[in-house]
Formats: structure tokens, C-alpha cells, sequence
């Protein structure tokens, strides 16, 4: 799976979640959630939804390390089975 497989299932997650979110307007290195306004549980629901569809799992213990789009993809390639 590369970069941009990964990129495409990230935002498919996101837009799963909050269906309002326009690809074009993510910044890759922004914090995500100053882009789209998820709330806690929505972003539990993304974290699930990444989990479910890469087959990554994701301990809170990493959850602050998922800030941008840049990170979660960096983050789930170097899991992804």
C-alpha cells in the first residue's frame, strides 16, 4: 500500500464521519481538527474507522501523535499489515 492508498483511506474515514469535509481544502501538515470540526467522539470514531479499514491498532497512549493528515498516514504505513 503506498502514500497516496493510504492518504485516499484516511480521508474516506474522515469523510465517513463528518460528510461536509471538502478534500481539497485539507492542509497535509495542519493540525486536522483545527480543519474539521470533530469532537471527541467523532474522533474516536475516525481512530476506530482507520483501525477497521488498515487493520493498525491505535493505543491511546498514540492518539496525540495523530495530529495532521501527514502524521496519521506516516503513522499507519509504518503499521499497515
Amino acid at each position: 500500500m503506498n502514500e497516496q492508498d493510504i492518504l485516499s483511506g484516511v480521508i474516506a474515514t474522515i469523510k465517513g464521519i463528518a460528510p461536509e469535509v471538502e478534500e481539497g481544502e485539507l492542509v497535509a501538515d495542519r493540525a486536522l481538527r483545527e480543519q474539521v470540526d470533530l469532537d471527541s467522539m467523532d474522533w474516536l470514531n475516525v481512530i476506530i474507522g482507520l483501525h477497521e479499514r488498515f487493520g493498525v491498532d491505535i493505543p491511546e497512549s498514540d492518539y496525540a501523535k495523530l495530529t495532521s493528515l501527514k502524521t496519521i498516514v506516516a503513522y499507519v504505513g509504518a503499521r499497515a499489515k
